[in-house]
């Protein structure tokens, strides 16, 4: 089995590689290929790479290149971790449009549409190069903003699948709540990707006890610190919602946060620069604690029982990803990409049936979905018209002077990496 990685000289990297080496009976790879421009972190995330499949006896080789076609030749599973114009792009994108008094986020909002112009075409180009390589490979989706990266690379017709690792994430902190294993809890996660709800919280199967009233009534506090909204809101819907609803339910006081404190983006960039002097280390052999504060928490486990079912080798037979709506919830598109409970296996995800959506959600989702259309089409056809439509639409912006002023700096800060502008 050959598996290869598009941003392999990113800093998540070593997480990634030790989930691979530990879950090697679940997904045995025999080649992994990590495929970066950036020659000289490749150099220094696959030295690492290296030392942990040896350390826990992984036999599989990994092999480094800065040569797409190559890394991609004869792959069972393409995975995509990149960043197109890297931690200064985030930067930008976190920092402009608070300048307007909106959220800067690399994954909602203004800034996240940048990404999603930025990093579309460069998918849809290397998902080309994938197929021509194997036309069954499989494309997991890692990079972000997924749902509308995802939603590109399935309209194009490519075997694509939509990665977050927020519902493992709570498996893991439910489960622990729970004092339950995390095979044991099923999520009944909804919506799509970051703009998500747990509707139910199953131990055993789609078909077990709903424990979520009392996840909420005992432990309510812990999940509201978690997602850091207050315990009476939670209450009051009666579901969690994801870390990212705050940037919706607690919109001015997140401006007001982000306006008085360094961004994400330099906090990750300095760490990134220890990350990789660490990983330059001969006598470093396993993934550093300090990566545990980069971000991507359980990736590895998720991306690894994604794989394992797709390629029919195993995995979980239930998880969840970002794919096609197809009537799951009928007030959307088929086309649409949500992300919730699938049924996973060699021929791709089927989304399990979804309860009726409370008209509290269903609203933003609908609304959210008519954004990730606009934003689409800015990104497969460009002109500033099209990204002041999809800002306009967005509803954490939906004022045609904010609008205006955004697309304004939008395209200053992003005109190298779009074609059109």
């Amino acid at each position: 089995m050959k598996l290869t990685v598009v941003g392999g000289g990113s800093t998540y990297t070593p997480e990634l590689v030790d989930g691979f080496a530990r879950l090697r009976d679940t997904l045995p790879v025999e080649e992994l290929v990590l495929v970066d421009p950036a020659a000289d972190r490749l150099e220094l995330v696959g030295g690492l790479a290296r030392r942990i499949f040896a350390r826990q006896g992984h036999t599989g080789r990994i092999v480094t290149t800065s040569d797409l076609d190559a890394g991609v030749d004869g792959a069972d599973a393409v995975l995509l971790q990149l960043r197109v114009g890297g931690q200064a792009a985030r930067e930008k994108d976190e920092t402009w449009p608070l300048e307007c008094g909106c959220v800067g986020q690399e994954t909602t909002g203004a800034g996240g549409l940048a990404k999603a112009l930025r990093t579309v075409p460069v998918v849809l180009d290397i998902a080309e190069r994938v197929r021509r390589a194997n036309p069954r490979a499989w494309i997991i989706d890692f990079t972000n903003p997924v749902g509308i990266v995802t939603r590109a690379l399935l309209r194009a017709g490519h075997r694509a699948v939509g990665l977050c690792n927020v519902a493992i994430g709570f498996q893991r902190k439910f489960a622990a709540l729970l004092d339950a294993s995390p095979a044991e809890v099923h999520l009944a996660h909804v919506g799509l990707n970051h703009l998500t709800w747990e509707t139910g919280v199953r131990l055993g199967g789609p078909d077990g006890e709903d424990v979520l009233p009392r996840l909420l009534a005992e432990h309510g506090e812990a999940v509201a610190a978690d997602v850091r909204l207050p315990r009476p809101l939670l209450d009051r819907l009666g579901v969690v919602p994801s870390y990212y609803l705050r940037y919706y339910y607690a919109h001015d006081e997140v401006v007001r946060e982000l306006r008085t404190k360094p961004s994400r983006a330099a906090e990750v960039a300095a760490m990134e620069r220890e990350l990789l002097e660490m990983y330059g280390d001969p006598a470093l052999d396993e993934k550093p604690a300090l990566l545990a504060r980069r971000g991507g928490a359980f990736y590895s486990e998720a991306a690894v029982d994604l794989a394992a079912a797709l390629l029919g080798g195993g995995g979980s037979p239930y998880q969840v990803v970002n794919t096609l709506n197809r009537g799951t919830l009928p007030f959307l598109p088929d086309d649409a990409v949500i992300e919730v409970q699938a049924a996973v296996g060699p021929e791709g995800p089927v989304p399990l049936p979804v309860p009726a959506l409370d008209p509290l959600f269903q609203g933003l989702v609908a609304n959210v979905t008519a954004y990730e259309d606009l934003a689409l089409d800015a990104a497969l056809r460009g002109g500033r018209d099209r990204v002041f439509r999809a800002l306009l639409a967005h509803p954490l912006i939906g004022q045609y002077e904010y609008a205006e002023a955004l697309t304004d700096r939008l395209v200053a800060h992003n005109r190298e990496h779009l074609a059109w502008a």
